[in-house]
């Protein structure tokens, strides 16, 4: 008699694993990065070319780890391009070919961005509120198709301000109007990663309402101060670092703004005791952990933009700190968020107070971001109010 245990089947290794669609989109990906360079290299420092790379890889891993994301991005591309390809090379045509005036032009996109956000956040309170599982699929469709659009808005602004001309072209993310945007997008993204992998649209209502709040300021930003202009970059701005400081500190700002809104919801769901909220809103133990992974998401990435925000600073400048409002406020909010992510992992920390705190260090982030460009002035500015 045989009494040979059956060996376990081999698993396939992370690359194996991969499907014909992922190795695609690697392809597609890699194919863009390689006409970019093609296109731009004259124009490109070393730094500009490894940038490159490493934005080229970790868009291949995304859509990898996030299938969704591969047809979320095609589709941003093809908008784009085709946005683009309409302009040629003449930016009046902004005003005459109809894809541009009425949807695709960066401040038609944009626009569209802000009507769906709005749409989506009424859509996810019905979905509260009802239940029904079909004003659930609109809601997410519709935030889907925001975030697209904004996005779309962000890539042809930056194609326009070079149509504008050589020396006014730079990556939008330079004021407060591209900002806002841009942390709008972010947070959006990050709650929809949260939905899907939960299974789970009742803290839609809650996180849309930040999103549509900065829409609302984004509106009156562009309509009453009129910021939605191209502006030439002052010349600190213009480098290299731009490019990957700015996008690090807003997923940071996103992510403790998606845990402020979860932390609202666990209060709110802690206090009832029976109801809509009680019956519809993830259980306790789910918004706790959901709090705690997006603060670490985002210290994560607001320590790594903090660090390359030093050494930006350090080539603008001439030092690596200065103690400028910006920077102070900046390193507050680090703190707060590493002495949270500390009580949590060495003394157990859980719960309301937690919630609170995340709600709390949501002002704290506000201040950091927009209340210091109000009332305080110093190096750093994103655009006057």
């Amino acid at each position: 008699m045989d009494n040979t245990l059956p060996q376990p089947f081999p698993q396939p290794s992370y690359l194996q694993a991969r499907s014909a669609y992922d190795w695609l989109w690697a392809a597609l990906v890699l194919m863009g990065a390689g006409h970019a360079f093609s296109q731009y290299q004259a124009l490109m420092d070393a730094y500009e070319v490894g940038i490159l790379l490493v934005s080229a890889l970790f868009l291949i891993w995304l859509g990898w780890s996030w299938p969704v994301l591969k047809n979320f991005s095609l589709c941003v591309a093809s908008f784009s391009l085709w946005a683009i390809s309409v302009y040629g090379g003449d930016l009046s045509r902004a005003e005459n070919a109809f894809i541009l005036k009425y949807l695709f032009s960066s401040q038609s996109a944009i626009m569209w961005m802000s009507a769906l956000y709005v749409m989506a956040t009424l859509a996810y309170f019905g979905f509260l509120l009802s239940g029904r599982e079909f004003i659930g699929n609109v809601a997410s469709a519709l935030t889907w198709s925001a975030t697209a659009m904004g996005l779309t808005g962000l890539m042809v602004r930056w194609r326009e301000s070079y149509l504008l001309g050589a020396d006014i072209g730079h990556i939008p993310v330079s004021n407060l109007y591209e900002v806002f945007i841009l942390f709008a997008i972010i947070t959006a993204l990050l709650y929809l990663h949260y939905e899907q992998h939960y299974q789970t649209r009742s803290l839609g209502a809650f996180v849309l309402l930040v999103i549509s709040a900065a829409v609302g300021f984004l509106l009156w930003y562009t309509f009453d101060r009129h910021a939605d202009g191209i502006q030439p970059l002052v010349p600190a701005l213009n480098s290299y670092w731009m490019k990957i400081h700015v996008p690090a500190n807003f997923v940071g700002y996103g992510a403790f703004s998606l845990a402020a809104m979860i932390g609202l919801v666990f209060v709110l769901k802690s206090r009832a005791h029976q109801g809509l909220l009680l019956a519809r809103l993830p259980d306790l133990a789910l918004l706790d952990d959901l709090i705690y992974k997006a603060i670490a998401l985002g210290f994560a990435f607001f320590t790594l933009a903090t660090i390359l925000g030093a050494l930006w600073a350090a080539e603008a400048w001439g030092g690596y700190w200065s103690w400028d409002p910006k920077e102070t406020w900046a390193l507050i909010v680090w703190l707060n968020y590493a002495a949270w992510l500390h009580m949590r992992l060495t003394k157990g920390w859980s719960g309301k107070p937690m919630a609170w705190w995340a709600i709390i260090g949501f002002f704290v982030t506000l201040f950091a971001f927009l209340g210091v460009n109000m009332f305080l002035s110093g190096l750093h500015s994103y655009g006057e109010l």
